[in-house]
């Protein structure tokens, strides 16, 4: 029940049914500096510096044809990550980039503030299954949180599984749980220095210890447990034929299998497969009842699938095709017996909840109709529907009974997000988060007869929220689109034109930016800065309309809506040219390289991390060829038209002042391999103009994001912050 399917390429897997918010912090902005507070704004920044200089980087004639147009790739050996030559220029790179880093005055000082604001205690959302409840903790600065289990909520909390044991350096992360209905034993996955490889093994949550099972090469798959606990169904790829390469090499025909307890993997059974389709993956689930396996398949990151089922109850009973196009959304919620609902985007952009009779697979009932709110999230809760919806991209959440009646909504701490109401049709409880851009995640209690919520855990900080102010507003986008966007920064900020301003977005995947706390923002507006979150076409805030309307041949509408906002930003005088900072990470990353290119004149200092940089080439490595579905592909001759216009990469012009930019990236990145990041940095160097500095970062013994220790974001984040203020003319040291 609590497994996610996970496939999509930049979104994180839920552990468990519980998320930890505020933890998955490179989903929030990799954030900059400002100026020290009470210290005079000036529109100037510092005077330049000579210009860095760079560790030779050699170009290769490399020139592939697409549809009759030749494109020169001169650093294309960057790509073999491997090699001996691209190791040696990772060095050189990191050492002209610390070095620089190290030089900035007031960096430790960042760092200090940083961890000492860290350190509160963060919770995750509770979840239950039989008699038991299951969290993570982290007690402030652990580098991964903690997990644990209790018999009762006012009980004595017994740890279950603390991931900080198994690495010295913090780097072996839990990467995904699946627990059994009892309550008794939990299927968990661990994932090492940020891959997406997982490792599953099963644990007794009364005994804390490992069984024998160990499942390899797991990859975008949870668990699936059977009712009568003695095995589990999960997705996996075949073993690489060069385990040298597992971090870079494609991934393709995903197989689903079924593991029973105490037999080795090479025993499990292959319960699905589509030997002629090499893109499909299968996320199982076990209905709630035991009778009924639910795979949904995808073909990519869109969100529309196949669902298959097959009756476990019945011994050699096929799986039946119940959706059998990817015409549309099909999330499973729940069952009646053989009446399966499901929250669907066909024929409803922002999404409603059907009914279909298995005996009648044809027919579709409407339970809950399209709604000018977008439906986020449904689960089935003390025999009702409790979904969460967003307005504006900030959480409602409304309760309807299993006909589709209206009971009523359930009222919220305030305008933020709220996250996790997950349970069993038996429970007459829920729990979940609720964070806002001033206030890390307080976890509340939702008794569902009397529809109260109580905090059950809130963090004691070392900030007075009050503080500061979040309000939201609207502009308008090259095209007349009206898009809304966040603000927050200390009360009584004036539009002067003078604020460092940090501007953040992703725009993809149908994944929307809500509302949430980030220590690193903290600092910056600590030190008079504004923080800008901007709700960008091509993400998941408005339903699917809002989404397509950012992809494929429209993707520019989304660095169109990212400039508007900074123009937005500019004409109201909430900052200048001089004083704007733009970050975003993956797909967001994406997005500061192709606004750095078309408007360079624009920004001050940009930061694009673990971005998608080679918009020609990106569907060739691991599981790259997913966002085709987002992105269009150069195989396709009029796709390649549009990625070409705006592929960081290869929009690059010699000679140009570029913002300083710090581009950053990891070395066990197999999402989004880092030699998008070291070509676009190579090239960016050899190009740029003046003495604005363009260095990048390349963390060791990290991936994408997923699971990176504590001590590496605080580390990361100072050197943003540090990085940042020394481009916008602002002292920390001071």
């Amino acid at each position: 029940m609590f497994s996610s399917i996970a496939r999509h390429p930049f979104r994180f897997v839920t552990l468990g049914g519980f998320l930890s918010v505020g933890l998955l912090v490179w989903a929030l902005p990799p954030q900059g500096g400002a100026n020290a507070a009470g210290k005079t704004k000036t529109a100037m920044a510092t005077p330049a510096e000579p210009k860095l200089t760079y560790p030779p980087t050699k170009t290769v004639d490399q020139v592939d044809e697409y549809h009759g147009e030749k494109v020169k790739d001169p650093y294309r050996w960057l790509e073999s990550l491997d090699s001996e030559e691209t190791r040696q220029w990772v060095e050189a790179q990191n050492k002209v980039t610390f070095s620089y880093l190290e030089k900035i005055p007031g960096r430790d000082k960042l760092k200090q503030r940083l961890t000492e604001l860290w350190n509160f205690e963060k919770y995750s959302a509770p979840f239950r299954e039989g008699n038991r409840y299951f969290y993570s903790y982290n007690s402030g600065l652990q580098n991964q949180s903690v997990l644990y289990t209790l018999t009762s909520l006012d009980a004595q909390p017994q740890l279950l599984l603390d991931p900080n044991t198994l690495a010295k350096d913090g780097t072996v992360a839990l990467a995904g749980m699946s627990v059994t209905h009892d309550g008794n034993l939990m299927a968990y996955g661990l994932s090492a220095a940020g891959s997406d490889w997982q490792e599953w093994r099963v644990r007794d949550v009364q005994t804390g210890k490992d069984l024998p099972d160990v499942i390899k090469w797991i990859k975008f798959s949870g668990a699936a447990w059977t009712r009568d606990n003695k095995g589990f169904f999960y997705g996996r790829f075949d073993e690489p034929k060069n385990t040298g390469k597992s971090l870079e090499d494609v991934n393709f025909f995903q197989k689903l299998y079924y593991h029973r307890l105490g037999t080795p993997q090479a025993q499990d059974t292959l319960v699905y497969e589509d030997k002629q389709h090499k893109e499909w993956q299968f996320a199982p689930q076990v209905s709630d009842d035991g009778k009924y396996l639910i795979v949904t398949v995808a073909k990519g990151t869109d969100d529309k699938y196949r669902i298959l089922y097959q009756e476990l109850d019945k011994p050699g009973a096929k799986f039946v095709e119940l959706i059998n196009n990817f015409d549309a959304e099909y999330t499973f919620i729940d069952n009646d017996g053989p009446v399966f609902f499901f929250k669907t985007d066909l024929k409803a952009p922002k999404a409603k909840i059907i009914a279909i009779d298995v005996r009648k697979p044809t027919e579709r009932k409407e339970l809950i109709p399209e709604s000018q709110d977008t439906l986020q999230h449904v689960s089935v809760v003390n025999g009702s529907f409790v979904a969460t919806y967003l307005h504006d991209a900030t959480t409602s959440v409304k309760v309807f009974d299993l006909n589709g009646k209206f009971v009523r909504d359930v009222q919220l701490p305030g305008l933020g997000t709220s996250m996790g109401f997950a349970g069993r049709r038996a429970y007459k409880e829920t729990y979940y988060a609720f964070t806002s851009y001033n206030m890390p995640a307080t976890i509340y209690r939702l008794d569902l007869t009397s529809y109260e919520s109580k905090v059950w855990k809130q963090p004691q900080l070392k900030f007075n929220p009050q503080d500061f102010e979040t309000k939201q507003v609207f502009f308008t986008s090259k095209d007349g689109t009206k898009v809304p966007m966040f603000l927050t920064a200390k009360k009584g900020i004036k539009q002067d034109g003078l604020n460092p301003t940090y501007l953040y977005g992703y725009g993809g995947f149908n994944i929307p930016i809500l509302p949430s706390f980030s220590v690193a923002d903290l600092v910056w507006m600590e030190h008079g800065g504004l923080i800008a979150y901007v709700n960008l076409r091509g993400g998941g805030e408005y339903g699917e309309e809002w989404h397509r309307a950012g992809t494929k041949l429209r993707k520019q509408n989304v660095f169109d809506d990212f400039i508007a906002s900074a123009e937005w930003l500019i004409k109201n005088k909430y900052t200048s040219s001089s004083k704007l900072s733009i970050a975003g990470g993956s797909n967001g990353g994406l997005l500061v390289g192709a606004s750095i290119t078309q408007r360079p004149d624009l920004f001050a200092a940009a930061i694009p991390s673990v971005g998608v940089m080679d918009m020609l080439r990106f569907h060739k490595f691991t599981i790259g060829w997913e966002w085709i579905d987002d992105y269009g592909s150069s195989d396709n001759p009029e796709e390649y038209k549009a990625l070409r216009a705006y592929s960081p990469y290869h929009n690059i012009k010699p000679g140009t002042a570029y913002p300083a930019t710090m581009v950053t990236t990891a070395d066990h990145d197999d999402r989004v391999v880092p030699g998008h990041s070291f070509k676009f940095a190579a090239a960016l160097q050899a190009a740029q103009k003046g003495n604005a500095p363009v260095i990048i970062r390349i963390d060791v013994r990290a991936g994408h994001g997923a699971g990176k220790p504590t001590s590496k974001r605080i580390d990361e984040a100072a050197d943003r912050l540090a990085f940042l203020g020394k481009n916008l003319g602002i002292d920390f040291s001071k």
